[in-house]
């Protein structure tokens, strides 16, 4: 039996029936959410929703709708919600349920709420919040999910730790990302101009960028030692492509999600030239044909232990 096939527990109480509890400011999990998820700025959401969700993000809300744990009057928690893709796909694999959203970006959570507002069948509750612990009691919810979060082991590992936290025994956590092996075609440009350029902080930047991302292995481990069990990853290999490389620099999924995790690990105060030069070799080397990034596509759930096991 797949884990979406498995039962839910009764389901949770709301966390509107137990009162506000207030953030902890303490403890191996606390993480911000201004790196775990990109804070987007007023002009921001209004382009995630309309270009990066249909462009790229569903690639990763598709395969998380799967392996949803159906169940009726779930609770469920979407962690770094943005502009609240996908809960409304979420909803109709959890009928009667009731969905709360939480982001650190005021313009995403407005969006989020507008977007609510028109589905009548649709009922859920979204919040500006800035870090982890989430103001929600422990063992709140059926289903806890996030899509996309910031690369670094230790980030997740704190999100592991608060879905932990949050969901009831035997519920369901679900995290969908890209894997390693994403992206390389644009490492393999970056190490080509640290070769020219005599500039070896971007090669281990590069580099460090890879790391980031974990194996499949690496990523149910991580799953395992927050103590969740029947631990499952679907996977699906997938593509993003541009016409030129103009288009990849100014391409919103790039600049939004991916870029920023580029970026940071090379170390540079102007990380311009190295990007400036993979826009030149995208024209150059595909001038005939698009430039396409690979995109490891997976979403790893797991059910809560309870205290028994």
């Amino acid at each position: 039996m797949s884990s979406s096939e498995r039962p839910l527990p009764p389901t949770a109480a709301s966390p509107t029936q137990t009162g506000p509890v207030s953030l902890r400011q303490s403890g191996a999990n606390l993480v911000s959410f201004r790196r775990a998820s990109t804070r987007l700025g007023p002009a921001d959401a209004a382009v995630f929703e309309t270009f990066v969700v249909p462009r790229y993000l569903h690639l990763f809300g598709d395969v998380l709708i799967e392996q949803i744990a159906e169940g009726e009057e779930a609770q469920a928690l979407h962690l770094f919600c943005r502009t609240g893709y996908p809960d409304r796909g979420v909803t109709l694999r959890l009928p009667g349920g009731h969905v709360y959203g939480i982001d650190p970006s005021t313009p995403a959570i407005e969006l989020a709420r507008a977007k609510a507002a028109t589905m009548p069948d649709f009922v859920g509750e979204y919040r500006v919040v800035d870090s982890i612990p989430a103001p929600f009691p422990d063992a709140a919810f059926s289903h806890v999910y996030t899509l996309h979060p910031f690369g670094a082991p230790e980030e997740r590992a704190a999100i592991f730790a608060e879905m932990a936290r949050l969901v009831a025994p035997a519920g369901q956590a679900l995290m969908a990302l890209p894997l390693r092996g994403s992206f390389v075609e644009l490492v393999d440009l970056l190490r080509e101009y640290a070769l020219k350029h005599d500039a070896p902080q971007v090669a281990t930047g590069a580099e460090s960028a890879v790391l980031l991302r974990p194996t499949q292995q690496i990523l149910e481990a991580e799953m395992e030692s927050a103590g969740f069990h029947f631990i499952e990853t679907a996977t699906q290999p997938s593509t993003l492509s541009f016409r030129n490389g103009r288009e990849f620099l100014e391409d919103p999924t790039m600049r939004l999600l991916l870029f920023p995790e580029f970026t940071a690990p090379l170390g540079l105060t102007d990380p311009g030239p190295p990007f400036d030069y993979v826009r030149e070799a995208i024209d150059k080397y595909w001038s005939e044909a698009p430039f396409t990034l690979t995109v490891e596509v997976a979403c790893i759930s797991g059910r809560r232990k309870s205290a028994a096991e």
